[in-house]
């Protein structure tokens, strides 16, 4: 998912954004020559993402700008700990600075909030996912970073798979019962055998007619645990069975513990802190 296209393309966004037209304190301040030896050092303990565009960010500036000691991605890391060390002209690694520490922040925060979550279903059958809540235009950066959290990527966006959800329904005028499963069946038939189909339901009453069609999974919107439990009893393994909406750090292992397939979790790249990570120079 995360290209050498998709890293080169959004670092040469973000650094046309912060120096459209050059870095002028650098070239009013620092010599040409002037060399510069910095880690990448976190500030608290987490799950590191983003380390492609660490290495993009510098090289797009100066090429003679070396990253070196980069831990790997999903690498768990404590405060203190150095995650990289970048050496050469200073010009470039002040310039790059702030977008490789962006990109860095932003990526292993979302790592470190799915890693929280992943913890918290240890043991059950549960999968952590993410959503399409995601930054527009930073999709592919977030879901990666997602993986290096351990959770599971949903699908990238419309084109990937069928999701019938409940505006789809009302739209066709099939909110219950017959109507439902007569909608979905024209679905497939259309679709053909090989497209995975995901139905959103928010009452237990549509699950019946959901699973009459042949649907590849439903999604059990915004239901509570009890309601769950009865929902995962109806499925009994003939669908993917998928819980979503509002599932906090709180809520999940209750949720997990239901016998649910996989947990969507829009607040895994909607939600998310950046980590505290800097650059400090080496004396």
């Amino acid at each position: 998912m995360l290209t050498p296209q998709i890293v080169s393309d959004s670092v040469r966004r973000a650094l046309a954004e912060d120096a459209p037209w050059g870095d002028l304190t650098v070239e009013l301040t620092i010599p040409q020559e002037a060399q510069l030896d910095v880690v990448l050092a976190a500030r608290e303990p987490g799950v590191f993402a983003g380390g492609p565009l660490v290495v993009e960010a510098f090289r797009q500036v100066d090429t003679e700008i070396s990253v070196n000691e980069l831990v790997a991605e999903g690498h768990v890391f404590g405060a203190g700990e150095a995650l990289a060390r970048i050496s050469g002209p200073a010009r470039g690694i002040l310039t790059a600075e702030r977008v490789a520490l962006n990109f860095s922040q932003r990526m292993s925060g979302i790592a470190t909030l799915t890693s929280q979550f992943v913890a918290e279903v240890a043991g059950t059958r549960a999968r952590i996912a993410d959503t399409r809540k995601t930054t527009p235009g930073l999709r592919a950066l977030e879901k990666h970073a997602v993986r290096a959290g351990g959770g599971s990527n949903h699908r990238f966006g419309l084109s990937d798979a069928i999701m019938v959800k409940d505006n789809h329904l009302a739209a066709l005028g099939a909110m219950d019962g017959a109507a439902i499963t007569a909608a979905l069946r024209g679905l497939r038939e259309r679709a053909g055998h090989t497209v995975s189909i995901i139905v959103e339901v928010d009452r237990i009453e549509q699950l019946e007619p959901v699973l009459a069609a042949g649907v590849t999974g439903v999604l059990l919107d915004n239901f509570s645990v009890d309601e769950l439990v009865e929902g995962v009893r109806i499925v009994a393994g003939g669908a993917i069975c998928e819980a979503s909406g509002g599932v906090t750090l709180e809520s999940v292992g209750a949720i997990a513990r239901t016998g649910v397939d996989v947990i969507a979790v829009g607040k895994l790249t909607h939600g998310a802190t950046a980590l505290d990570l800097g650059l400090d120079a080496i004396s």
